[in-house]
C-alpha cells in the first residue's frame, strides 16, 4: 500500500507532459492543414484567373499577307490570325523573321508555334510540317518591267519567224488551194485553144501552165490573156481575188510583226529558260524555275527583288500571283506589269510543327469564320469581291 502512491506520483506527471505535447502537435498539424488548404485555394484561383501563355507566331513580311504599317503588323494573313486568336482566347507574340528559311527554322527548332504569312503548301514542306485548312488558292505568275524587253530585231530571224509562223502556213495553204482551183477552171476553158500560151490541149503539161498563170496573176497581175471570153472573165475575177487576198495577207503579216515588236522577250512560262529570274529565297518557285532552265537569283526580301527588276538586274520575277498583283497595283503601278497566265496553282495557309495540337483548334476557327462570313469579309477587304 505504501508503494502505490509513490509509483502513482511518478506516473501521472509523465502522462500530463505527453498530453500537452500531443495537444501542441495537434494544433500544429491543424494549422499546417489550414495553411495548405488556403495555399491550394489561392493557387487554384490564380491558375483559373491567369491567361494562357501567348502563342509564338512567326511571320515574314510579304504584302498583302503580312505587312508593317505605322509600326504595327497588318495584312490578310495577319488579320485572319488575329480573328482566330480572339476566338481561341489566346494572345500572340509575333516574331518577324528576315526570310522564309529562318521562318521555317523557327518551327523546326520549336521556337515558334505557328507560321503566318503567304506560305504555299508543297510536298517537300509536308514532310516536315503540318498545314491548316487553306486560306486561299493561288499560283505563280511572272512580272516584268512595264517597258518590256524588245525582241531582238534581226531581219533574217524576223523573216524566218514570219514565214514559218502558224499564220503564214495557213494563209499560204489557202492561197495554194485557190491557185489550183482557178488553174483547173482556166485549163477547162482554154484547153481547146491550141495556140494559146496559157493552156494546152493535154492535161500534162497544160495544167502546169495554168497553175503558173494563176500564181503570177495573183501576185503580179500577169500579162498573159486568155483567148475565150469566159476565160477572160475568169481572169478578171481572179485578178480581183488576188488583189484582195494579197492585201489581207500583207496586213496580217504587218500586224504579226508589230505585235512581235511590241511584246517583250518574256510573255509566259515557256520564255523563262536562260532568263535571269528573281524569286524569294526558300520559296516554292525556286525548284520550279531551276527545273525549267531559268537562271535563278534568290532574294531574302520582296523589296530587294522588286528593286532588282526595276534596275534591270533581272529579266523577271516569279512568285505568288497575289503578292505580285498587289505590288503592281500599288507601289509598282506604271513601273512593272504582269504577263502570262497563272500557273502551278497551290494552296496557301498557316504552317505548324508536326503533330501540333494547335492545328485542330485553328482549323475549327477557320471553318466557323467561313460559315459566319467573317472570312469572306476579310478576303474582300484585301483582294476585292470574287
Amino acid at each position: 500500500m505504501c508503494g502505490w502512491p509513490h509509483s502513482q506520483t511518478k506516473f501521472f506527471p509523465k502522462n500530463e507532459n505527453d498530453v500537452e505535447k500531443g495537444q501542441e502537435m495537434s494544433v500544429i498539424i491543424k494549422r499546417l492543414v489550414a495553411a495548405l488548404s488556403l495555399a491550394m485555394v489561392l493557387i487554384s484561383a490564380a491558375v483559373a484567373e491567369s491567361p494562357h501563355p501567348p502563342l509564338r507566331v512567326a511571320t515574314f513580311i510579304l504584302p498583302p499577307f503580312a505587312m508593317q504599317q505605322g509600326g504595327k503588323l497588318t495584312g490578310f494573313s495577319i488579320e485572319l490570325w488575329n480573328e482566330i486568336a480572339a476566338r481561341l482566347q489566346v494572345k500572340s507574340d509575333f516574331q518577324v523573321q528576315p526570310d522564309v528559311n529562318t521562318l521555317f527554322d523557327s518551327l523546326r527548332s520549336g521556337n515558334a508555334d505557328i507560321a503566318v504569312s503567304g506560305l504555299f503548301y508543297s510536298t517537300e514542306r509536308d514532310r516536315e510540317f503540318d498545314f491548316s485548312y487553306p486560306i486561299m488558292e493561288a499560283g505563280l505568275q511572272i512580272m516584268v518591267r512595264d517597258t518590256g524587253e524588245r525582241a531582238a530585231a534581226t531581219p533574217l530571224r524576223t523573216l524566218l519567224v514570219l514565214l514559218f509562223s502558224r499564220t503564214s502556213v495557213i494563209w499560204l495553204g489557202v492561197a495554194l488551194v485557190l491557185i489550183v482551183v482557178s488553174a483547173h477552171l482556166m485549163w477547162l476553158l482554154e484547153r481547146a485553144q491550141k495556140d494559146d500560151s496559157i493552156s494546152d490541149g493535154r492535161y500534162f503539161p497544160g495544167i502546169f501552165h495554168t497553175i503558173y498563170w494563176a500564181a503570177t496573176t495573183m501576185l503580179t497581175q500577169g500579162n498573159e490573156s486568155p483567148r475565150r471570153w469566159l476565160g477572160r472573165m475568169l481572169a478578171v475575177l481572179w485578178m480581183f481575188v488576188g488583189m484582195v487576198y494579197v492585201a489581207f495577207y500583207t496586213a496580217q503579216l504587218t500586224t504579226t510583226l508589230t505585235v512581235q515588236e511590241i511584246r517583250g522577250a518574256i510573255n509566259g512560262p515557256e520564255d523563262l529558260p536562260s532568263k535571269q529570274v528573281a524569286t524569294l529565297r526558300g520559296g516554292t518557285a525556286v525548284a520550279y524555275l531551276r527545273e525549267r532552265g531559268a537562271l535563278v537569283q534568290e532574294f531574302s526580301q520582296t523589296a530587294e527583288e522588286y528593286q532588282a527588276l526595276i534596275d534591270g538586274k533581272v529579266d523577271a520575277i516569279v512568285q505568288g500571283s497575289a503578292g505580285l498583283d498587289y505590288y503592281s497595283a500599288h507601289e509598282g503601278n506604271g513601273v512593272v506589269k504582269m504577263v502570262g497566265p497563272e500557273f502551278n496553282k497551290n494552296d496557301v495557309g498557316f504552317v505548324f510543327p508536326l503533330d501540333s495540337r494547335l492545328r485542330k483548334k485553328v482549323d475549327g476557327a477557320l471553318l466557323s469564320m467561313r460559315e459566319d462570313g467573317t472570312y469572306q469579309r476579310i478576303y474582300e477587304k484585301w483582294f476585292g469581291a470574287r
